[in-house]
């Protein structure tokens, strides 16, 4: 009981934090695309751990591609581009490619980035997939469909 109104109060649904002890972030990493769509104007380092094809057909500005972070050479990859990073800069991590539970990148993105230090390290919740969450919402995209 206490636990539900716990959740309740966060700005991401309780659903989404099903299983939520396994994952490698904390309710205050979370970030809706309500809040980041309303927070824009290039204070954030946005990136992509995603397919290329979707980030090709469709991505938030400026959001860096970086690949797949469930393969490791995209995860490698990864790392070498947020070696440069400095450790405050807010950085938004985000794929859209399925269901947030599922997706087999964010985890494995930001355990890398969390390890290598960076302290300001948020998760955009794509509950269903870029489309459904951010695209049909009418928050800006790259390029424009």
């Amino acid at each position: 009981m206490l636990r539900r109104a716990f959740l309740s109060l966060l700005p991401i649904t309780p659903a989404l934090l099903r299983g939520a002890m396994s994952d490698p972030w904390t309710s205050s990493d979370l970030l809706t695309p309500k809040q980041l769509a309303q927070s824009r104007g290039g204070k954030h380092i946005i990136i992509y751990v995603g397919f290329p094809s979707l980030y090709r057909a469709a991505h938030i500005p400026g959001a860096v591609m970086q690949g797949p972070a469930s393969k490791p050479e995209s995860l490698e990859k990864l790392k070498q581009f947020a070696r440069e990073l400095p450790k405050d800069r807010e950085v938004v991590l985000y794929c859209g490619c399925c269901p947030f539970a599922q997706c087999p990148n964010i985890r494995p993105g930001y355990s890398a980035l969390h390890d290598m230090g960076l302290k300001n390290l948020k998760v955009l919740v794509i509950e269903h997939n870029f489309h459904t969450d951010w695209v049909s919402k009418g928050y800006p995209t790259e390029p424009r469909p």
